[in-house]
C-alpha cells in the first residue's frame, strides 16, 4: 500500500505542472506510469467476469458473504475497460445499499489510489482487492476482499469490527478525500483527493449517476415501523419453499424452551454465542446487518462465512434428522427459521425465554432482541422449524 502511495503520490504531483510542462515531460510521465503498472503486477491474465442471477450478494444478503466461485472475478479488456467494468460493480453495490451517487464517488477514488481500479491478489502486508482490504484485520477471507462486490459492500457498509462509508457520522458533508480516508486509515491521506476529476470522467464513461439521491446510512431509507419484510431485496426470484413447514408451520403462538442438547464443533459453545448475540444487540448493535440474518447466525457462533447463499436454503442442508419442522420448542442457541415470501427467507438464533437475536425485524440493519412470534405477526412470516446450530458449509 505504501508503495502504491508513493507512485500515486508522484503521478499527482506530475498532473499539477504547467500545461507547457506537461507537453515537455508527459512522455517522460507516460514510461513512468508503464513501468509502475508493470511492478505493481497489472499486466496479469485476467478471467471473465460474471454475476449469477438471482443470487443475494450484497447487502441483505442471507449468506455471511458473497463469494465467487475461485479467488476472486477479473475484467477483461484494456485497463480503461477494466476500470469501467469495475467502476459499474461498485455502484451497483452502492444502489442496491440505497446509497448516493456521492458515496460511488467515494468509492471510486478510493479504489482508484488504492488500487488503480484493479481486482489485484496482492498488497502491501496482506492486502487484497480493488481496496486493498486485509484478511488479518478481519475484512474477510482472501477469496471474499476478491470479490469486487463482497470488497465494495464493506467499504461502503463496514465489515466486522471495519467501520465502513456509512458508520462515519456526516460522511456526506466531509471533503470527498476526507471521507475516504475515515475508511481507509492510510498513511497518505492526501492522495485520494487528486482522483476526483479522473473518476468524475470514468463515472460518466460507465453511465453511472453520480448526482443520484439515496440514504446516507445505507440499506434503507424506511424507519423501524416499517412491516415490509426486509430480508431480501431479490423480488424478481422465485420463491423457495424447502418443506411444509410441518404441522405447526404457520399455527402461531408463543415459543417455549426445550430440552435438548448437541455436541457440536462450533468455534464457540451455545454459552458463548447467546452472550456474544446480547451484547452485539439493542445498544450493542451497529447497523451492518441490514438483510444479512444468515450472517449474523455463523459470526454468532465464531465462523467468518456460512457457505450457503440463502437463509431458507441452510434449513435444508443441516442433516434432515436435525430439522424440526413446525416444532414451537426450540432449546436456547438453536437456529430458528421463516418463510416470508422472499427468496432468502429469513433466520435468527434463539436465546431462550420465547425471545430471540434477530436483524432488521425493529431497526433495519441493527440486531435486537424481539420475541419470536414477531416474524409472523409483524411481517406475516411463515415459520418453518428449528435445527441445532450446525454450519455445514462454513468457515
Amino acid at each position: 500500500m505504501d508503495e502504491r502511495d508513493l507512485m500515486r503520490g508522484a503521478l499527482k504531483a506530475t498532473g499539477i505542472v504547467k500545461k507547457g510542462a506537461q507537453l515537455k515531460y508527459g512522455a517522460i510521465a507516460m514510461i513512468i506510469f508503464i513501468v509502475g503498472l508493470v511492478l505493481l503486477g497489472m499486466f496479469f491474465p485476467a478471467g471473465q467476469a460474471s454475476a449469477a442471477d438471482c443470487e443475494d450478494t450484497g447487502p441483505g444478503t442471507a449468506d455471511a458473504s458473497a463469494v465467487s466461485d475461485g479467488a476472486g472475478t477479473q475484467a477483461t479488456g484494456t485497463l480503461h475497460e477494466q476500470q469501467v467494468g469495475y467502476a459499474k460493480e461498485i455502484d451497483q453495490v452502492a444502489k442496491k445499499a440505497k446509497l448516493p451517487g456521492r458515496a460511488t464517488l467515494i468509492a471510486l477514488m478510493t479504489a482508484m489510489q488504492e488500487s488503480t481500479m484493479q481486482n489485484l491478489d496482492h498488497g502491501h502486508a496482506d492486502s487484497l482487492g480493488l481496496f486493498q482490504q486485509r484478511p488479518s484485520m478481519g475484512w474477510g477471507t482472501k477469496q471474499q476482499i476478491m470479490t469486487p462486490s463482497y470488497a465494495a459492500e464493506s467499504f461502503f457498509l463496514g465489515r466486522g469490527t471495519n467501520d465502513g462509508l456509512t458508520d462515519i457520522k456526516g460522511w456526506d458533508k466531509l471533503p470527498l478525500g476526507d471521507a475516504a480516508q475515515k475508511v481507509q486509515k492510510s498513511a497518505h491521506p492526501e492522495l485520494y483527493a487528486g482522483h476526483e476529476t479522473a473518476m468524475r470522467k470514468l463515472a460518466k464513461d460507465a453511465g453511472i449517476n453520480l448526482e443520484r439521491d439515496g440514504s446516507t446510512t445505507g440499506g434503507s431509507s424506511s424507519t423501524g415501523n416499517d412491516t415490509t419484510p426486509v430480508t431480501s431485496d431479490n423480488d424478481n426470484c422465485g420463491v423457495t419453499k424447502p418443506g411444509t413447514g410441518g404441522a405447526g408451520g404457520s399455527a402461531g403462538g408463543k415459543f417455549t424452551d426445550g430440552k435438548q442438547t448437541w455436541k457440536l464443533n462450533n468455534p464457540r459453545s451455545v454459552e458463548e454465542a447467546i452472550a456474544w448475540a446480547k451484547k452485539n444487540s439493542g445498544a450493542g448493535s451497529s447497523k451492518q446487518w441490514y438483510q444479512r440474518c444468515l450472517a449474523f447466525t455463523a459470526i454468532v457462533y465464531g465462523w467468518q462465512f456460512s457457505g450457503v447463499n440463502y437463509a431458507i436454503d441452510h434449513y435444508s442442508v443441516v442433516p434432515k434428522s436435525m430439522q424440526h419442522d413446525g416444532d414451537r420448542h426450540p432449546p436456547a442457541g438453536a437456529l430458528m427459521y421463516w418463510d416470508t415470501g422472499h427468496r432468502a427467507g429469513h433466520i435468527a438464533v434463539y436465546l431462550g425465554d420465547g425471545k430471540v437475536a434477530s436483524n432488521d425485524i425493529l431497526r433495519p440493519g441493527y440486531i435486537d432482541v424481539v420475541d419470536a412470534e414477531l416474524f409472523e405477526t409483524k411481517w406475516g412470516a411463515r415459520y418453518i422449524g428449528w435445527t441445532p446450530p450446525v454450519f455445514p458449509r462454513a468457515g
